[in-house]
Formats: C-alpha cells, sequence, structure tokens
C-alpha cells in the first residue's frame, strides 16, 4: 500500500479531475490509484495524505475520528488575548459551534515559500500569525473562525496532521510515510476506535465499515406517519397503495363498503372457481 505526503500549492483542487481546467493533484502526483484523505480548500495550503489503503482512508475521513490538524494562520490585525479565548473556547460560526481548538499568536511569521498569488497588503492595517490546531472538519473552519472573532484570514496552511509535520516539502512536493508515520496514523485511530467501543461489524460485507458496537444499523425504511398507511392518509404509499397513494384493489377487503351492507354471497376472489 502507498501512504503520501504532498504539500498541496495555492489554488490547487484536492482532486485529480476537473473539468473546469482547474490545477488538480493529478498535476504534481502522478500515482495511480490513490486519494487525497479529507479535503484542503482551492485557497489554502499545506499537507494533503493521500492513500490507497481503503481502510485507513475511511477511518480518517469520519466526522467521528479526531485528527489534529494545526495550520498556520495570517489574519488582518492584531488578534487580543479575549479573540484567542473565544478561538480555544469555541466560537458560532452560522453553521454550527466549533469545539474548543488551541489557538495562540506567533511571535515571527513562520519561514514560508512565496505565495504564487502575493496576499494583500494594506499600509495602514498591520498582519499577524496564529497557529490553531483543530479535530473537526466543518466547511472553511479556520478561515470562518478567525472572521467570527474580528480578525479575516489572509493566508492559510496546513503545517502539522497528527503530528507529522510540514518540514521541507516545497508547494507541489511529496514523499512518502515512514513506517513509523503510517503506525501513527493507526494508532490514533484504534484508541479512539476502542475508546468509542466501536468494532467492525462480523457480518459486513464492506472492509473498513466500522459501527458502534459491531451492529450493523437497520436499513429498513421508517413510516413518517406512524404504524402503515391507510389508504395513502399522511406519509408515503405502502404496498397496500398503489404509486399516488390511492388504496389498490388488492387487499383491499371491503374498504368500498357503505356502512351496513354485506359481502356478497358471490364474486369475490374465488368466483369462477371450481
Amino acid at each position: 500500500m502507498r501512504y503520501l505526503l504532498l504539500n498541496k500549492p495555492y489554488e490547487v483542487l484536492t482532486q485529480f479531475t476537473d473539468e473546469s481546467g482547474r490545477a488538480t493533484l493529478k498535476d504534481f502526483v502522478a500515482v495511480p490509484n490513490i486519494y487525497p484523505v479529507g479535503r484542503l480548500d482551492y485557497d489554502s495550503e499545506g499537507l494533503v495524505l493521500l492513500t490507497d489503503d481503503k481502510q485507513l482512508q475511511h477511518r480518517l475521513s469520519e466526522p467521528r475520528f479526531k485528527i489534529p490538524k494545526t495550520y498556520w494562520v495570517q489574519v488582518e490585525g492584531e488578534p487580543t488575548e479575549e479573540a484567542l479565548e473565544q478561538l480555544r473556547r469555541g466560537v458560532d460560526i452560522k453553521s454550527g459551534f466549533t469545539t474548543p481548538a488551541e489557538a495562540e499568536l506567533l511571535p515571527e511569521p513562520p519561514a514560508l515559500w512565496e505565495r504564487s498569488k502575493p496576499v494583500r497588503f494594506r499600509a495602514n492595517i498591520p498582519t499577524s500569525w496564529l497557529q490553531i490546531t483543530i479535530s473537526q472538519g466543518m466547511n472553511r473552519q479556520v478561515r470562518k473562525m478567525t472572521a467570527a472573532v474580528g480578525f479575516p484570514t489572509l493566508r492559510l496552511v496546513r503545517a502539522r496532521l497528527a503530528g507529522i509535520d510540514l518540514l521541507d516539502l516545497a508547494p507541489g512536493q511529496w514523499r512518502e510515510l515512514t513506517a513509523a508515520e503510517i503506525q501513527t496514523f493507526k494508532d490514533l485511530t484504534d484508541a479512539q476506535t476502542a475508546e468509542a467501543g466501536t468494532s467492525r461489524a462480523t457480518d459486513s460485507r464492506k472492509k473498513g465499515e466500522f459501527w458502534p458496537g459491531g451492529i450493523r444499523p437497520s436499513t429498513k425504511p421508517k413510516n413518517t406517519a406512524g404504524g402503515y398507511n391507510r389508504g395513502g392518509f399522511g406519509g408515503k404509499p405502502d404496498a397496500r397503495s398503489n404509486d399516488k397513494g390511492k388504496p389498490s384493489d388488492k387487499g383491499s377487503r371491503g374498504a368500498s363498503r357503505k356502512p351496513g351492507t354485506s359481502r356478497p354471497t358471490s364474486g369475490g376472489r374465488n368466483a369462477g372457481r371450481k
């Protein structure tokens, strides 16, 4: 199996194809049958893990597995200690509240490459660098977090993934993970699996599928109307109704008789039989 770590450049999609002709991972990684683990925004830079290990990919992509991700974030302005405390506690980013994060102000800008498109510069507004570590994966989460506390993100670089650093990888370069680094990811997900009491289902037909307690969730659809559908009123039509929700002829047994009338003495299901 292959495990690669790529330094994704700015304005590159975290996928291998794009109908609009934008740059993708295919422009940098010529290794067949591997896929990215998770996403990194088009306008963000830094570490992306790629692998053909479907089980590990599934587990690292699952929201319930908390994989720490560290970012270097250039923001507009000089964040106050109060703003940093808000980030540490969690903030409302409209799509939900973020869980507590690690956030600190870096005394010096990190030693980074020049971006293909320079960050906008305003002479009268200073910029600062933060280091933020999160374990969630909400859409554009870090950008929304800094904006929520009043300091918009100008540049975002993923510098560390589960304790594995960017080190000296230049944009567009990749390397194979070491055996120790691969084990780091496996140990992390194994520990969280054990803590949550989640194990592979013994009757699972799909490798890498993990369910709480090893019990496969029910796939039987629920009737939102409660009970079975009588005559197509409320909820979705059941087997006793046709596709328009009207009672079918089959199995209706007197559904069309008026009160007080008796069952016909002839006809019905056995009419004409000998």
